[in-house]
């Protein structure tokens, strides 16, 4: 008898470190679902090396040295991806067009955000 206590106990004791486990998984997958509502993590990681590469450029710069080629076609390459991401969350259901739809019903922005927003497409 005692030995099936004792699993019992150990058994009480699992079900209740899963119920937390799954808990605080909840709430780190929520936690991000909500980070990404407004910037994608691709975006976000992709921001931080396009920055990090410009540091570099400007370590260049501040000691005076010149630019190598490869960090300059590194930037130019980055110049083109970002502009394609931006494109991509900007087209109709990205990411950024969602975000710009629930700003532009704000009466106190400073600025317009409806300006590329489409018109609603009528169904026929």
């Amino acid at each position: 008898m005692a030995v099936d206590d004792a699993l019992l106990a150990e058994f009480k004791n699992l079900r209740q470190e899963m119920a937390t486990i799954r808990q605080l998984l909840v709430s780190v997958v929520t936690s991000i679902r909500d980070a990404e509502s407004e910037i994608p993590e691709k975006m976000r990681r992709f921001m931080n090396y396009m920055h990090d590469v410009h540091d570099v450029k400007f370590m260049y710069e501040e000691l005076g040295h010149p630019i190598p080629e490869h960090l300059k076609h590194e930037l130019q390459r980055c110049d083109d991806r970002y502009r394609q991401l931006l494109n991509e969350l900007h087209l109709d259901g990205g990411v950024f067009e969602q975000v710009r739809r629930k700003m532009a019903d704000d009466p106190e922005n400073r600025w317009d955000h409806t300006r590329r927003l489409a018109a609603p497409k009528e169904k026929s």
